[in-house]
């Protein structure tokens, strides 16, 4: 991939920085400090980053990376913490915390772009919830997830959602219950990630990926993406059915009937939807 085309962020102390590489629109978390948590301020620019990618038909895929030794640790307990001192105990900031989140996570699972994660470091609580919300992810050897929330007396049940929808009940089960770390070759066999890479390689990695994946059909993921995260929530008949309509939809767009036609004809297709 060629040297970042694009910086978006104008200030590098920004909890948010973007850049693009030929057509992919890296993110990075960048509160290294921190541990890269999600504050209320970088829920919001992860929102507002979503938003704006969805909205660029230039970029067709997404990397979500982050600065630092930890990949993101979860929610920012000291800003939490701080609001207690509430009227209502903080109650009104937790909801509008964990609303915020919820939002930017169904932000990245419904952007009708891939979204592969970079996880360089440890991803803990909603950084492990990440991880398993973006539909790829590049882990280094080094990194490690966990949901830990039973260690402070907080279930991570917002957590919880996009783990027991990546991994196994008994394994999502056992990292919820034990709240102990996994490792990277332990995540894979999982299947909370898809690749392992080198130790200071994911981020390439996980670009290199995101280019392969966007010389593909874009037409074909916008479709694709949708309807593979909505047949999981039927049962095998309706989801068969649903997924036949999709592909007559699929058959009937430009790129479905030039990438047929170049195939048919042993050459290279011409995507016109990009």
């Amino acid at each position: 991939m060629n040297a970042p085309s694009v910086m978006t962020v104008p200030s590098l102390d920004a909890v948010l920085l973007r850049e693009t590489h030929d057509g992919i629109a890296v993110l990075t978390l960048n509160r290294p400090a921190a541990r890269n948590s999600l504050s209320l301020e970088m829920l919001e620019a992860m929102i507002a980053a979503i938003a704006a990618i969805a909205a660029d038909r230039s970029i067709r895929a997404v990397v979500i990376a982050a600065n630092g030794p930890a990949f993101c640790a979860g929610h920012d307990l000291k800003e939490l913490t701080a609001r207690r001192a509430d009227a209502d105990g903080g109650r009104a900031f937790f909801n509008t915390v964990w609303e915020r989140c919820r939002t930017m996570m169904q932000a990245v699972r419904s952007l009708p772009k891939p979204v592969i994660a970079a996880v360089q470091g440890a991803a803990s609580a909603a950084g492990c919830q990440l991880v398993a919300t973006c539909d790829l992810a590049i882990a280094s050897t080094a990194a490690s997830f966990a949901t830990p929330g039973v260690n402070i007396g907080l279930f991570c049940s917002s957590p919880m959602v996009a783990l027991s929808r990546n991994v196994a009940p008994k394994h999502a089960m056992e990292m919820l219950l034990t709240g102990d770390p996994v490792s990277a070759d332990h995540a894979l066999k999982i299947g909370l990630v898809n690749r392992l890479a080198a130790p200071g390689t994911e981020r390439e990695e996980a670009i290199a990926l995101a280019g392969h994946i966007a010389s593909r059909s874009c037409a074909a993921i916008r479709i694709g993406k949708p309807a593979f995260y909505a047949q999981l929530e039927m049962d095998f008949g309706e989801a068969a059915e649903f997924a036949a309509d999709v592909m007559v939809d699929n058959m009937l767009e430009d790129d479905a009937v030039e990438g047929i036609g170049a195939f048919i004809a042993k050459r290279a297709p011409n995507w016109r939807d990009s």
